[in-house]
C-alpha cells in the first residue's frame, strides 16, 4: 500500500474512440469518430487512444484508422495512441500522427489464438517488431497484457502464470505496460499481487491498469491501483477509462462495458487525487458528449454521472 505522505498521481487514458466502439453493433461513420475524438479533446482528454490498426474484416467499427486520423484537426497537447495487435498494425501506425503505439498481448494462449490468431509466445515475437516499429519512427510503446486478471477460456489466471509474460515485455524496453480486466472479473487484491510482478532489478516501465466494470468491481479495483506503492513508478499510475462507460470484450456476452471517465474523475477529484490527461473539472463536458454518443450509437449510457449530476454542482465553462 501507498504510504500516506506519497502523493499519486493518475494519468487518465480515454479509449472511448476504440475500446468504447469496437463491441458496439451501430458501426460509426469517419466523421463522427473525428467528432468524438474532437469532443473528448476540447473536454479536457491529452491521452486518447483513438483508433486499431486491425484488419475492417475482422472490427469493422475500427476500419479507416488512417482516414480518422488524417481528419482530425490539430490538437495542441494531446498524445494519440493507436492500438496494435502485430507487426504489420505497427507499420501502419508508424506512418501515422499517433504519439505512442499500444501493443495487447494476451496472457493465456486461448485467449490469445481466439483473439490474435496465435498463442502468446508468437504475440510476444510480434511485439519486439511493434518495439522495433515504433523505435524507428519516434513513437513511445506500451503492451497491455489482456486477461491478465481472470480469461473467459481458461477461467482464473493465477499471478505466476502472468510473471513470464511480464519479464519478457519488460525486457522488450517498453515505455509503459497495462494489466488489463478485460472480461471484468478482477478483484482489488489482484490488483497489488500482478504490480508486484514488475522486476525489482531493472528500471521497470510505467504502469497501467485497464477495467472493465462487468461485475461492479471497476473502481473498486482503479482505487486500489491508486494505493500501490508507486514509488519506483515516478509515483504515478495510468488508468484506462472510456467516456459513457461504453465498450466491452466480444468475448465477454452482455457484459457492460469499461469503467466511465466522468465516474473516475469524479471519485479522483473528491479524494484529493492529482490528475494528469484528463480535466476533472470539466465532467460536464464529458456527461455532454456521453449522451451525444448514446444516440449515436443506439446504445444506453453505462457511467452515472450524467443521470446523477456532479457534486458539488459546479458552474459550466
Amino acid at each position: 500500500m501507498v504510504p500516506a505522505n506519497v502523493p499519486v498521481t493518475v494519468d487518465v487514458v480515454e479509449v472511448g474512440p476504440r475500446d468504447g466502439l469496437q463491441n458496439e453493433a451501430r458501426t460509426l461513420d469517419v466523421e463522427t469518430r473525428v467528432t468524438l475524438i474532437d469532443r473528448l479533446a476540447r473536454g479536457g482528454a491529452r491521452r486518447i487512444e483513438a483508433v486499431s490498426f486491425v484488419r475492417p474484416d475482422r472490427v469493422p467499427q475500427m476500419a479507416h484508422a488512417e482516414q480518422v486520423l488524417d481528419a482530425l484537426p490539430p490538437l495542441p497537447g494531446v498524445d494519440l495512441i493507436g492500438l496494435v495487435l502485430n507487426r504489420r498494425g505497427a507499420e501502419r501506425a508508424a506512418r501515422t500522427r499517433c504519439a505512442e503505439l499500444n501493443m495487447v498481448v494476451p496472457v493465456t494462449d486461448t485467449f490469445a489464438v481466439r483473439n490474435q490468431g496465435a498463442p502468446t509466445a508468437a504475440l510476444l515475437e510480434q511485439a519486439a517488431g511493434v518495439v522495433d516499429a515504433a523505435r524507428a519512427s519516434g513513437q513511445r510503446v506500451s503492451v497491455t497484457l489482456a486477461v491478465a486478471f481472470g480469461c473467459p477460456f481458461e477461467g482464473a489466471v493465477a499471478p505466476e502464470q502472468v510473471a513470464p509474460v511480464v519479464d519478457a515485455v519488460v525486457a522488450l524496453g517498453v515505455d509503459e505496460l497495462a494489466f488489463a480486466d478485460t472480461v471484468g472479473v478482477g478483484v482489488p487484491p489482484q490488483v497489488d499481487a500482478l504490480a508486484s510482478l514488475m522486476p525489482a532489478d531493472v528500471a521497470p516501465p510505467r504502469l497501467r491498469f485497464h477495467f472493465h466494470n462487468t461485475r461492479n468491481t471497476g473502481y473498486a479495483n482503479a482505487w486500489a491501483a491508486t494505493r500501490l506503492d508507486l514509488s519506483r513508478h515516478g509515483d504515478r499510475v495510468a488508468l484506462d477509462a472510456s467516456v459513457g462507460g461504453f465498450g466491452g470484450c466480444p468475448f465477454a456476452p452482455a457484459a457492460t462495458g469499461n469503467i466511465a471517465t466522468e465516474d473516475l474523475l469524479h471519485l479522483l477529484r473528491r479524494a484529493g487525487v492529482a490528475v494528469t490527461g484528463a480535466d476533472p473539472n470539466d465532467l460536464g463536458a464529458l456527461a455532454d458528449a456521453a449522451s451525444w454518443l448514446s444516440q449515436r450509437l443506439g446504445s444506453p449510457v453505462q457511467a452515472l454521472l450524467g443521470r446523477a449530476g456532479d457534486f458539488p454542482p459546479r458552474e459550466r465553462r
